[in-house]
């Protein structure tokens, strides 16, 4: 798309609205599963909020299609990302490099360089990532036969042993939904613990190189 389509004036007055529209589904979501006392009322308040933001997603998301002029089944093909996050709202957050183009359209200039955005991008996208699965999983486990998961605690020390590779062993989920969620995960972790290091290994090369450089010729 180029920069004056009106794909793209749509993605730049959309992104930043339902990026925090996505911050507040995420929120609703969160106080569903951990607060288990809320009155009736207040949770139906917000399993309705919740459908309404998704219908939001969805009518973005049909929108961009429409304005993209491709047909439905190319347009899926080629924008996997969209479709993911409509299908599970919860990685909706997780759009923030698309959220950073539309700010820097309009401050000018990015103010970091490459690494550190590349950086910044995945150590963001893993808590946002973190704090999602572990909701997601502990809704799953939580009072589940067999299970190690007793507590929103234990859920987040999993996430973040599953995000980072590392897989202790001592909470695994027991449930079907459980290690579909753990499955997705580590693939997340992986992909995100790669760019991290693939990002700060090319800068220490280019610093190393820098100063190379600089050093005068031996005689």
């Amino acid at each position: 798309m180029d920069d004056d389509s009106p794909y793209t004036r749509w993605e730049q007055r959309t992104e930043i609205p339902l990026f925090l529209a996505s911050l507040a589904f995420l929120g609703l979501y969160a106080a569903r599963v951990l607060a288990e006392n809320m009155p009736h009322g207040l949770r139906t308040l917000c399993w309705v909020s919740m459908l309404v933001l998704w219908a939001l997603f969805a009518a973005d998301y049909l929108v961009r299609r429409h304005l993209s002029g491709e047909r439905f089944a190319r347009f899926v093909r080629t924008h996997v990302l969209h479709t993911v996050v409509v299908l599970l709202p919860l990685l909706r957050p997780l759009r923030i490099v698309p959220l950073y183009d539309a700010i820097q359209r309009r401050q000018g200039e990015p103010r970091l360089s490459l690494h550190a955005r590349v950086i910044a991008y995945a150590s963001l996208s893993t808590l946002l990532l973190g704090f999602a699965g572990a909701l997601a999983v502990y809704q799953q486990e939580r009072g589940a036969p067999g299970a190690t998961m007793r507590t929103f605690g234990d859920a987040v020390w999993w996430a973040a042993a599953t995000l980072s590779t590392v897989g202790y062993g001592d909470i695994t989920p027991v449930t079907s939904g459980g290690r579909v969620i753990a499955t997705g995960m580590m693939a997340g972790g992986l992909a995100l613990l790669g760019a991290v290091t693939g990002s700060f290994s090319s800068w220490l090369l280019q610093v190393f190189s820098r100063e190379s450089d600089k050093r005068p010729p031996e005689s």
